[in-house]
């Protein structure tokens, strides 16, 4: 497996000139998604068209586009690369309730593909899992069929969400973060803190800040490692704007504690 990095300063999105860099006689697939988890980076249509475009050129490799973070999505409508015809046998949709309609505990998702790949996938499954219950599968369909009201409610209380901890942020010295477009995250470049030291401890990487927060400030994100990045780290505002408040502060004071 090969990662093609990317950076705050990009918005983590791949440019098309990245991705032909990097397929080769040997590439089959290409992962991605969008919305995103950990970056909640948003491509645009144009970028993905940007991105088709490289990929017309290499008609051996498939697409699997992680769109699972659909309605969580601050900016127009959801683009997905499956819309150009050029390149759209070829790519593979994984969806699901999980985000959108916040049914993360029913476990219940799903795949788009060409009928080839979607029987294969069929075979796979039948020998490695057990079927969806009767419950989650009327309950999904109850999601799709009624109103999308309470999924768009749901977005905008997101979207007050991230600005407000994105104005935190970026009160935060030493703390580079970017805007994110959509899902509920934001991973921001945390190297201005390598070498610094409070109490006796050094941070060396971002999951030693990690750790660092969880004991010094008794709030829990994720190191960027996890998802392939030592600079960054991975903060969910997935939480009540009280809370909210309440942790950047306690984040902002622990890091004013490094030096």
């Amino acid at each position: 497996m090969f990662f093609i990095d990317t950076t705050v300063d990009q918005d983590f999105k791949i440019s098309p000139q990245q991705l032909e860099a990097a397929i080769t006689p040997k590439t089959k697939l290409f992962m991605f998604s969008s919305p995103c988890n950990p970056t909640g980076s948003v491509y645009s249509k144009s970028e993905l068209e940007g991105l088709a475009k490289v990929f017309e050129k290499h008609p051996d490799v498939y697409i699997l586009s992680d769109e699972i973070y659909e309605y969580i999505n601050f900016v127009d409508k959801h683009e997905s690369i499956a819309q150009f015809s050029s390149i759209k046998d070829r790519v593979i949709i994984i969806n699901g309730w999980s985000k959108g309609y916040a049914m993360t505990g029913w476990r219940l998702g799903y795949s788009a593909s060409n009928t080839e790949i979607a029987t294969a996938c069929d075979k796979l499954q039948g020998q490695i899992t057990s079927g969806t219950s009767s419950i989650t599968q009327r309950a999904g369909i109850a999601a799709y069929e009624g109103s999308l009201d309470s999924v768009t409610e749901m977005r905008n209380a997101f979207k007050k969400r991230r600005d407000i901890v994105y104005k935190l942020l970026k009160e935060i010295d030493g703390v580079k973060v970017n805007l994110p477009d959509g899902a509920f995250y934001f991973f921001p470049d945390v190297t201005h803190y390598f070498g610094k030291s409070y109490n006796g401890k050094t941070i060396n990487d971002a999951d030693e800040l990690s750790i660092y927060l969880l004991e010094e400030a008794h709030v829990s994100t994720v190191g960027g490692d996890s998802f392939g990045d030592k600079k960054s780290i991975r903060m969910s505002y997935a939480a009540s704007e009280e809370k909210l408040v309440e942790a950047m502060a306690r984040i902002k004071a622990a890091l004013g504690k490094l030096k």
